[in-house]
């Protein structure tokens, strides 16, 4: 099998957010029309109190001091009122965008989740064996996450961000060029600054990323081996190996938290030097009575209150420079953030996007009556299964029973192009066979039923369901006619009645009994807590191996496939449970075509053909007589000469 690979987090796909924020907008656009408004009422609000501040100063103290404040009560009154109502209506306007974007924020995630697990459903096997599961698992924990975070905090921000400094440059303009002039070299500077800084938080932020989804796989992984590492003592290893990847995550973050938390700071004094030069110009202005160039003296006609600088503009600059770098500050911050949200995304989309398993199959499989010759469909239950099929050239459709023929003819097959596992096998299982493969681990055995359930389609060679080619066949028919037994049981949170249900969902408790009892599990699970309804979680963990193989057994029966598929169903179970294990087989055997694969030759002596396997080739095949009469590689391995691993 090819190793997993975890995708590299650093790799952001072109356009992505562009992709992202359409998603978005698809799915909320009225509720971020009002947050745009939102945004745009709450960053007007904050520079028109700035504007108010100028004439409270020049309109209402200045006076005031020189004529009494009784002169210009009512005018303070009236600017402070209007003020506060301003001020009241940025706060509303924030308030709901708040509460609004919280809900898109966790809106989206909910919808790529949706998307990415719809998705996930369909992509085939290979998918599944190339990428790390922990790594998988990151994409809809982390990443999504990072989205949630853009679009909650980052985004509304930046958007906040932009309109407070085209607002706040404006108004600038409006007071005096001379001391917008003076902020604009220092907010080059600035730019300068969040561009080398944030670039550098940018790519440590992506490294953190990456190295946390190596961290988190790395921990799913050692849960689920714990029983082999405390086997082996592997504990001081296991911890080594631990340590170098948190050193690693514990690197990436600092070196991110670094450039990040750096960066504040810089800007913060950038803001403050700014702050002192734009004073100290504006007293020389004021005190030399230096004309002011503005849009409100261009407005005027050069006529206006501001031809001459005053001490309100000064102040209302000063205080607007120092939103100003406020704001920059803010908006750098959001840098890493994007960042992070586009190499999600771009991991996410991969996964929505990941081409689903191709099927082309037009044969289906339908419930059937007989009536001498003739098959006819129906839609009621009737036990009695047949493969629909049309044929197009002829505009006809034919019926043919289900009966479990399976045959391979010069099958060639490798997972990767440059290792071929299988070479010219040919076989044939007849209704009711059982078809045993043996051979060491490698020599292809699985590999085989993973090709009758077309878990991975065939370069050369052809494979038939009686009679038709399995490529014709719709995969979730050909699959619920397959009935799989597999040495590593996988039992799903839920109860027992769930987990054996698991195998025909319309199957009702009187079946599921029914099948528990044909597999031999119904005596160990009526001494359950609960029987049926005793809750199985952690895979089972509760139950000892032979149970769950059990319970694995009675899934099986309960779909009642024509065709089973055993793989080492027996390998990692005591003896004596193998013989109740071992019983519960042969009863869902009966009158099926059955493949099994099995390292204990004596779970093998009653098959009507055995398939010797070694790298890819059948090498021997026969009958259990048949081959010790040969005294060939299978007399060697059921005499003990040779081992199969």
């Amino acid at each position: 099998m090819p190793r997993r690979r975890a995708v590299d987090k650093s790799e952001i796909t072109p356009g992505v957010m562009k992709r992202l924020i359409k998603h978005v907008f698809g799915l909320y656009g009225g509720r971020l029309s009002v947050v745009l408004v939102c945004i745009v009422l709450s960053s007007v609000a904050s520079i028109i109190a700035t504007m108010f501040m100028q004439k409270l100063i020049d309109e209402c103290i200045v006076p005031g001091i020189a004529n009494g404040f009784d002169s210009v009560k009512g005018r303070m009154i009236t600017i402070i009122t209007t003020m506060a109502a301003i001020y009241a209506l940025g706060v509303i306007a924030a308030l709901i965008q708040s509460l609004i974007m919280a809900t898109v924020g966790h809106g989206v995630m909910r919808s790529l989740r949706d998307k990415m697990f719809d998705n996930m459903q369909t992509l085939p096997i290979k998918y599944f064996d190339t990428h790390a599961h922990g790594d998988i698992m990151s994409t809809y924990t982390n990443d999504t996450d990072a989205i949630r975070q853009f679009i909650g905090n980052s985004l509304p921000q930046l958007i906040t961000a932009v309109l407070s400094i085209v607002s706040i440059v404006c108004m600038m303009l409006y007071y005096s060029f001379w001391l917008t002039l003076a902020v604009g070299v220092v907010m080059m500077l600035m730019f300068r600054v969040v561009k080398v800084f944030g670039g550098k938080s940018a790519k440590y932020m992506m490294a953190q990323q990456k190295s946390l989804a190596k961290e988190e796989g790395f921990i799913e992984e050692m849960i689920q081996g714990q029983k082999v590492i405390k086997v082996f003592n592997h504990e001081g290893q296991t911890k080594e190996d631990f340590k170098k990847l948190n050193e690693q995550l514990f690197s990436d973050s600092n070196e991110a938290n670094i450039a990040g938390n750096v960066l504040m700071p810089i800007l913060g004094n950038m803001g403050n030097i700014m702050y002192v030069i734009l004073a100290i110009i504006g007293a020389v202005l004021v005190s030399l009575a230096v004309p002011n160039l503005s849009f409100s003296t261009i407005f005027a006609g050069g006529a206006s209150a501001f031809s001459v600088i005053t001490i309100g503009v000064i102040v209302s600059f000063l205080s607007m420079s120092r939103q100003l770098s406020q704001t920059v500050g803010q908006m750098s911050m959001q840098v890493s953030m994007i960042a992070m949200a586009a190499a999600g995304a771009s991991r996410i989309f991969a996964l929505i996007d990941e081409e689903s398993e191709q099927d082309a199959g037009y044969v289906m499989l339908v419930n059937a009556k007989v009536n001498g010759d003739t098959i006819t469909e129906t839609a009621e239950k009737t036990g009695t299964w047949a493969w629909k099929h049309y044929h197009k050239d002829s505009d006809t459709t034919t019926y043919t029973l289900l009966k479990g023929d399976v045959q391979m003819e010069n099958v060639d097959f490798g997972y990767t192009p440059e290792k071929q596992v299988l070479f010219d096998v040919s076989l044939y299982a007849k209704p009711g066979q059982k078809i045993a493969f043996v051979g060491a681990t490698g020599a292809g055995k699985t590999t085989i039923t993973n090709l009758i359930n077309r878990f991975y389609d065939i370069p050369d060679g052809k494979i038939r369901y009686d009679g038709i080619n399995i490529t014709k066949i719709k995969k979730p028919d050909l699959r619920r006619s397959l009935g799989m037994v597999l040495q590593d049981v996988n039992l799903f949170t839920g109860t027992v009645m769930d987990n054996i249900r698991y195998g025909r969902l319309d199957a009702t408790d009187e079946e599921c009994i029914a099948a528990a009892k044909l597999a031999n599990a119904d005596s160990f699970i009526t001494r359950l807590p609960d029987g049926y309804n005793t809750m199985l979680t952690g895979n089972g963990s509760q139950l000892s191996q032979g149970q769950r193989q059990l319970l694995s057994i009675a899934r099986a029966a309960v779909a009642d496939p024509p065709v089973m598929i055993l793989d080492e169903a027996t390998s990692s179970i005591d003896t004596r449970t193998e013989a109740l294990v071992q019983e519960g087989m042969d009863n869902l055997m009966k009158g099926r075509t059955v493949f099994v694969i099995a390292h204990r030759l004596s779970t093998v002596r009653n098959s009507d053909a055995i398939m010797v396997l070694d790298h890819g080739h059948i090498i021997e095949r026969g009958t259990h007589d048949e081959l010790i009469a040969a005294k060939g590689t299978y007399y060697k391995l059921y005499t003990g000469a040779f081992e199969l691993e």
